[in-house]
């Protein structure tokens, strides 16, 4: 298992591979058109699904991720092998698939920590982080925000409450090429943990993550009218870090589309003012005694960041839902480790049968 240890295994997933006979435990480590590429413990191997998962799978969300832990068996004559299985996954990573109505495109699957990567140049905008926080809280994993080409900044001292101020209960890195930013990363990139680099085309992703893995493994282009921001990386690949733990790279994202999102923390501060409005179904518009309303008004929340909010909670899962059903996807999500909420009571009461 060492090579699959190097690259994130714990004991909980080997644990549910024990239910496949017959079967070899790994993890994707890339993801290209069509095809995977595997590390088993004995090394790296193409992959392709079997024609039943295939066929079985109707969501795009349900296929094979970066990430993934799966069970695979060898194809006879050649080095690719197939895949039968996805291990239930800990935490996933969503956003819009690009051309597929009502679709959702998993970025990374399994990852401890999202590194929410936004330049501090004219890729810098509050509204597109609180977007990225609110789809990473609902991945299952913890956001971190990481401010990149912190030496192009104007005004730094001055961005930087504007950040921690939506960053809520996200940490903030600021990072700079002229700095070894590794020892900022170590608390996070742990024997066994895995973490994700989200952002937009040339905010520094690739810069940073080479400069993680002490060599450079990943092109790069920079933000330019030349190549109108785009990214030179095409696919989603793995890597492990002399830090400990393993990186996920992904493509610059023009835009993220949201799927679902945890708005009660990323939106902690609007969320605790409205449980002072004064009617239930209050939607913060023109109703009497509206708290959210009264702290914008005395300035405690950002009009912007309401509008941030309004827009984000409509593109959601919560759109068209009375407050009682929002409450209950709240519920939902708190306990979706151990199979939602109604899984959670039965758990319960198993565990008062045994007293």
């Amino acid at each position: 298992m060492n090579n699959l240890k190097a690259y994130g295994l714990t004991e909980r997933f080997m644990n549910e591979a024990t239910m496949y006979e017959d079967m070899a435990l790994a993890r994707i480590i890339a993801q290209y058109k069509g095809l995977y590429k595997v590390v088993t413990e004995d090394g790296e191997h193409t992959a392709e699904i079997s024609g039943k998962l295939r066929y079985e799978t109707e969501e795009l969300a349900k296929f094979p991720a970066v990430g993934d832990y799966v069970m695979i068996t060898g194809k006879s004559g050649n080095d690719t092998t197939i895949i039968h299985h996805i291990l239930s996954r800990r935490s996933v990573f969503l956003r819009t698939a690009v051309g597929v109505s009502d679709q959702a495109q998993v970025i990374a699957a399994n990852i401890d920590y999202v590194f929410i990567c936004m330049s501090l140049n004219q890729n810098f905008n509050l509204n597109r982080l609180e977007r990225y926080l609110s789809i990473a809280w609902d991945s299952g994993a913890i956001p971190v925000i990481v401010l990149t080409k912190a030496d192009l900044s104007e005004d730094l001292d001055g961005i930087l409450p504007e950040v921690e101020r939506v960053a809520s209960f996200s940490d903030v890195l600021t990072t700079s090429v002229y700095e070894d930013n590794r020892h900022k990363f170590e608390p996070y990139l742990k024997e066994g943990s895995t973490a994700a680099f989200i952002g937009s085309s040339g905010v520094g992703k690739s810069t940073l993550i080479n400069q993680l893995l002490g060599d450079g493994m990943l092109e790069t282009k920079e933000i330019g009218k030349g190549d109108k921001g785009r990214h030179a990386t095409t696919g989603r690949e793995m890597f492990p870090s002399p830090l400990g733990g393993v990186l996920i790279d992904t493509p610059g994202m023009r835009e993220l589309g949201v799927q679902n999102a945890d708005l009660s923390k990323s939106f902690a501060d609007i969320e605790e003012y409205e449980k002072h409005c004064k009617f239930n179904d209050c939607t913060h518009m023109h109703e009497p005694g509206c708290a959210v309303q009264q702290a914008v008004a005395e300035g405690l929340i950002e009009e912007r960041r309401l509008n941030s909010y309004f827009k984000l909670k409509n593109e959601a899962s919560y759109e068209g839902l009375s407050s009682k059903q929002i409450e209950h996807q709240k519920m939902e999500r708190m306990f979706k480790d151990v199979g939602g909420m109604k899984n959670a009571r039965n758990i319960a009461k198993e565990k008062r049968k045994k007293k």
